[in-house]
């Protein structure tokens, strides 16, 4: 399978964007894929409010089944979520349970006046009714394979397929 440039999907993701956010609008990054889209993002439009990061390891309801992942990170969202305009971005959107993770995890901060969701890629497979205002690009993956977001040398990202129908 071949598999789109994470930097051409990168671009069309701020373009989906611009003129939908403002200068006052926050972005949250969801670790760690999620967190590395929010920072090119946050440059490409020319946010005003620090970026801030979540980790929803704790939160997720499949906890007990996945257990801990090595590396979490602490949350961090350095304004007022009370009342602020807040788009969520992660890397890949699948089953939409970290994204629910993350919206638990947001409300423990504040009750925003409206919470949008971006991510880089939507692969299907939703198991919850959770939908990306903003896509950078839709893949069709096997339920078997997960799509991998990695982050090379000077930033630039980069797509891969893992799991027992992929190459590599």
């Amino acid at each position: 399978m071949s598999l789109p440039d994470a930097e051409a999907l990168l671009q069309q993701l701020a373009a989906a964007m611009r003129g939908e956010v403002d200068r006052g609008t926050a972005l949250i990054g969801i670790h760690s894929g999620g967190v590395w889209v929010a920072e090119r993002l946050h440059g490409m439009l020319g946010l005003e409010l620090p970026l801030g990061v979540l980790d929803v390891a704790f939160y997720r309801d499949d906890f007990e089944c996945r257990g801990l992942k090595t590396g979490v990170k602490p949350s961090a969202i350095p304004f007022e979520v009370q009342g602020r305009d807040i788009v969520l971005v992660d890397d890949v959107l699948y089953t939409g349970r970290t994204i629910r993770a993350a919206l638990n995890v947001l409300f423990d901060y504040g009750r925003p006046a409206r919470v949008r969701l971006a991510a880089l890629v939507d692969r299907g497979g939703r198991e919850l009714p959770i939908d990306a205002a903003f896509v950078g690009g839709v893949m069709q993956v096997a339920g078997t394979d997960s799509v991998v977001l990695g982050l090379g040398a000077g930033g630039r990202l980069s797509l891969s397929l893992t799991g027992s129908d992929s190459d590599g």
